[in-house]
């Protein structure tokens, strides 16, 4: 099914209470040690530092392993469905691992009965394009050898993961590749030039111009034209994409870049939904197990994906 829809969070207690305490306890966070200032070194360890306790779906197994030579982590349900999600974390290209987004791998796992690889991609400054779109799609082809089917694989990913699941799904078709079953995208980077950023009266808590700034200069070798399909999917001909899910929040600055995306998409022919979710920030899905809106959304990707064959 193509098309938008707008979402309102749930109204429930639960929501109202810890929507402005999650958004408080971000924005403190990324506003004051998510920057330029601080290098990308250093914003490794603290994320790796405050996400320690990220809380994990039960019934899931994790082990780490590799894919294609590519370090990942595996979560599978205790009785998985035969298919297999391939997850590109987030994090401006210069942060991020497996670990950092076990909530929302877990949830996914556990309750789409998914077997789910979180790829612990390589990360710029010190490997900047192509090394994170090459490692996604070493391990793509690492699970077609494996005998996995395409069409029982889902790629997807959130913010600069986002773009890597766009920009590796564009390569797979430059390179003749059996494409996957659908694509998810949470709140994606689809153009690094900064032409359509968005600017919410309320504020992105998470990801601010600055930081992604940060991000961006480093995973964009000097010269590289940052219109270039391969780093900004939002310039791309997207004619025989698989189907496409974008999720985003109404509050973040890459609310235009998605819309846009799904415009172009949809005009290009690929069967894409856009999902608008009111008075929501940059990754909320993250914090599903805590904030309905966040299970709500995540409930959604579940549906898109039994839509298209996913069981």
């Amino acid at each position: 099914m193509t098309g938008s829809v707008e979402l309102a969070a749930p109204s429930g207690l639960r929501q109202r209470c810890l929507a402005p305490l999650l958004r408080g306890m971000t924005w403190l966070l990324f506003r004051s040690f998510f920057q330029p200032r601080v290098s990308a070194q250093a914003q490794r360890r603290l994320l790796r530092l405050c996400t320690r306790i990220t809380p994990v779906s039960p019934g899931v197994h994790i082990e780490s392993g590799e894919l294609g030579g590519v370090p990942c982590e595996w979560l599978r349900p205790v009785q998985g469905n035969g298919w297999v999600l391939l997850y590109l974390h987030g994090g401006a290209f210069i942060v991020g691992a497996p670990q950092t987004h076990r909530s929302l791998t877990s949830y996914l796992a556990r309750h789409g009965r998914l077997a789910v690889c979180a790829l612990d991609y390589r990360l710029a400054p010190e490997q900047p394009f192509p090394a994170a779109r090459d490692d996604a799609l070493a391990a793509y082809r690492a699970l077609l050898a494996k005998g996995q089917p395409a069409e029982r694989i889902v790629i997807a990913g959130d913010s600069a993961g986002g773009n890597l699941t766009l920009a590796t799904a564009l390569r797979m078709r430059e390179l003749g590749l059996p494409l996957p079953a659908a694509l998810v995208c949470f709140s994606p980077v689809t153009d690094v030039s900064g032409a359509t950023q968005h600017h919410p009266a309320a504020g992105d808590p998470l990801l601010n111009e600055a930081w992604l700034g940060q991000g961006i200069d480093a995973y964009c070798p000097a010269g590289m034209d940052r219109r270039d399909p391969a780093v900004s999917p939002l310039y791309a001909e997207l004619q025989g994409l698989p189907p496409l899910l974008v999720q985003v929040g109404e509050d973040e600055i890459l609310l235009c870049q998605s819309q846009l995306l799904a415009e172009h998409a949809q005009a290009a022919g690929v069967d894409c939904t856009l999902e608008l979710y009111r008075r929501q920030w940059h990754v909320f899905q993250i914090n599903c197990g805590l904030l309905p809106s966040a299970d709500q959304a995540l409930q959604r990707v579940l549906g898109f994906l039994r839509q298209r064959g996913c069981p």
